[in-house]
């Protein structure tokens, strides 16, 4: 199955600039990026605030691309430097449109489910959770890392192939309308929505309007499709009402009442044990992800299975092949120590979640090395305050924090009776704090928001390469 010229120019009402193309002929691979042009390829140039792709367009067709897709009206210089470049010159008024548009072109010849998934928290993990579930019938198509943004959800749609039994593609926002947006790109016939937490507070401005966002997912959702909600989550249970006629309704949850419900948990360092009850079945099922939370993730990742037929041994089988994400509370026995790199991202649920799942899983003495969680607006200082609290309230042994934020959690912790709580302005000096700190048989925890790389304090006692 491959895109035609004719394809792509139908779906994104392309004009031919200059050059020619065969109509018929199929496209061996779309790229943005210059670096991974191969012969016939077509080089899409996106633009942004900074840059320009249109200014590599003529370096695209040097190395061997049929055609270039810019943005019209072309500057002068683009102009000169396309004017005897060999291969076809297309133009559209938004290139990152038309992106989206050839990668929904794309999606819609295969007949496989598509899920998408969205929440404050654990899309990733979810994410990557459904796809092991599916996997058990085949190959399945997923978002790589996180990459779930108006630039990200096209590349994976266009990862698709004949082989592959489902899709399952992660799909973020940063403001109201975005996932309205995005949703459509992907078709997607079930759709999975995590939880609704502080996350985009900056951004969105309350709590309220994170959960409109996140419910745009649902209205996305046709009929015949199926939605997917925690129900332990009383904002995302009660989207239940945006679902359109037509649309199945599904929900799961551990402390709720839930049509796919987990109970007797048994959480240990190395994983999660529980029983799922479904359409009055009850079958036992396990994960290598430690914590409450991912279990919840792993309920929605079942939801999805059973909704798509699939028994629970398939499922079973399917999560044994579970290739998590990186950084996402990964284990690291280091020498006498043992790390947890849960350095990706946080929030305040999130951070809480993290927190509280070392505390209860591991013996000995535990660190807390903590970023800042940012994008909070003006919720930024009680979130951290009550971060910092609950450091000391689990017992931690020691917390250090790195960021300008994370100063109230280090005064919080400290009020509330952490017995050491040390502050660093650099990444440098939180190794030189938690190196003082450490003695054998520690556990210690590293988390804060993807800017704060939190994962670098652990390279630098390492030696490693951060993020590895």
């Amino acid at each position: 199955m491959e895109l035609t010229w004719n394809e792509v120019l139908a779906a994104t009402n392309a004009k031919v600039h200059s050059g020619k193309l065969r109509g018929n002929d199929a496209i061996p691979k779309i790229t943005t990026d210059t670096r991974k042009i191969e012969k016939g390829d077509l080089f899409i140039a996106l633009r942004g605030e900074n840059f320009d792709g249109a200014e590599f367009a003529a370096d695209a067709l040097q190395k061997g691309a049929s055609a270039v897709l810019v943005g019209a009206p072309l500057s002068k210089s683009v102009e000169k430097a396309l004017k005897n470049a060999k291969g076809a010159v297309l133009t559209v008024s938004d290139t990152l449109a038309a992106y989206q548009a050839i990668a929904h072109a794309w999606r819609m010849k295969f007949d496989v489910p598509v899920v998408a998934i969205t929440g404050s928290n654990g899309k990733t993990t979810t994410k990557d959770l459904t796809a092991a579930v599916l996997s058990a019938r085949g190959t399945v198509c997923r978002t790589a890392a996180n990459y779930n943004n108006e630039v990200g959800l096209p590349l994976t749609l266009l990862g698709m192939t004949g082989g592959d039994v489902a899709t399952v593609v992660e799909i973020g926002m940063r403001g109201l309308g975005q996932i309205a947006a995005l949703a459509p790109v992907a078709a997607p016939s079930i759709g999975i929505v995590t939880n609704v937490c502080e996350v985009h507070m900056e951004l969105l401005g309350s709590i309220e309007n994170i959960a409109k966002a996140k419910a745009e997912l649902v209205q996305a959702i046709p009929a015949g499709g199926t939605v997917i909600l925690n129900a332990d989550d009383a904002r995302v249970a009660a989207m239940r009402s945006l679902a359109a006629d037509g649309v199945r309704v599904l929900t799961y949850g551990i402390g709720a009442d839930a049509d796919v419900r987990a109970e007797a948990l048994r959480l240990t360092s190395d994983g999660s044990q529980f029983m799922v009850t479904w359409n009055n079945e009850r079958h036992d099922y396990s994960i290598p992800l430690a914590g409450r939370h991912n279990v919840s993730n792993a309920l929605a990742a079942l939801a999805a299975g059973f909704v798509l037929g699939y028994t629970p041994q398939e499922m079973q089988t399917g999560l044994q092949r579970l290739a998590v994400t990186k950084m996402r509370y990964e284990v690291h026995e280091v020498g006498a120590w043992t790390f947890i790199n849960d350095a990706y991202n946080a929030s305040p649920s999130s951070m809480a979640a993290a927190l509280e799942t070392t505390a209860n899983l591991y013996e000995g003495r535990k660190i807390a090395v903590l970023g800042d969680m940012l994008e909070l607006g003006d919720a930024a200082e009680e979130a951290h305050r009550r971060i910092g609290r609950h450091v000391a309230e689990l017992g931690f042994a020691a917390l250090v924090t790195y960021g300008s934020q994370s100063r109230w959690m280090d005064a919080a912790a400290a009020a509330a009776g952490c017995p050491v709580c040390r502050h660093a302005e650099t990444h440098e000096v939180a190794a030189e704090h938690l190196r003082s700190l450490l003695r054998d048989g520690d556990t210690v925890l590293f988390k804060g928001s993807r800017g704060m790389k939190m994962e670098a304090v652990i390279a630098l006692l390492t030696g490693e390469e951060a993020g590895h």
